[in-house]
């Protein structure tokens, strides 16, 4: 089953009426990838419409009138509202006043080239026999911050190991 073009089409068109610099995404799986980046570069728009496909996705033409074709990653949803839920999420907490704090959106995983975020703790010290690193504990701000450096590029070197050995299987 596909989306028919006319009903789509019709949707895109009223969409850009009533927000003419809309920028349309068709959400498949053979779109580019979602990237904290590409995040960024919505949130910083005026607008982004949504395209959700179901089953075996749209009719081929409707891509003559999106600007671009995004997927959450190389697997397939029977729809595209779980994709859309997640590029909405990812969206909206980079905007003004939704976190707390400003900062919280900056520090989190990939928004510094691509880097994961360190381990986080909380109390208590010990659960279970593990124990909080020390250097939490110490007080010492300079070495707390070189430890998270030093946590976040050996967390992202793993992934990126355990991606390239993926990629070779």
């Amino acid at each position: 089953m596909l989306m028919k073009p006319e009903p789509v089409v019709a949707a895109i068109r009223e969409a850009r009426i009533r927000q003419p610099d809309t920028h349309v995404v068709m959400l498949t799986p053979s779109g580019i990838p979602f990237t904290q980046n590409k995040a960024l570069e919505y949130a910083a728009m005026p607008g982004v419409t949504l395209l959700c496909g179901r089953y075996e996705g749209f009719d081929e033409r409707i891509c003559d009138y999106v600007d671009e074709q995004l997927s959450l990653g190389d697997y397939v949803l029977s729809g595209g509202e779980p994709a859309a839920m997640s590029v909405l999420d990812a969206v909206i907490r980079l905007l003004p006043g939704v976190l707390g704090s400003p900062e919280s959106a900056v520090l989190d995983s990939f928004s510094e080239d691509g880097i994961l975020d360190w381990p986080h703790y909380t109390r208590p010290e010990e659960f279970e026999g593990r124990r909080v690193p020390e250097v939490l504990l110490s007080g010492n701000h300079a070495a707390i911050e070189s430890w998270r450096h030093e946590q976040a590029a050996q967390r992202s070197r793993h992934r990126k190991q355990a991606s390239d050995d993926e990629d070779t299987e």
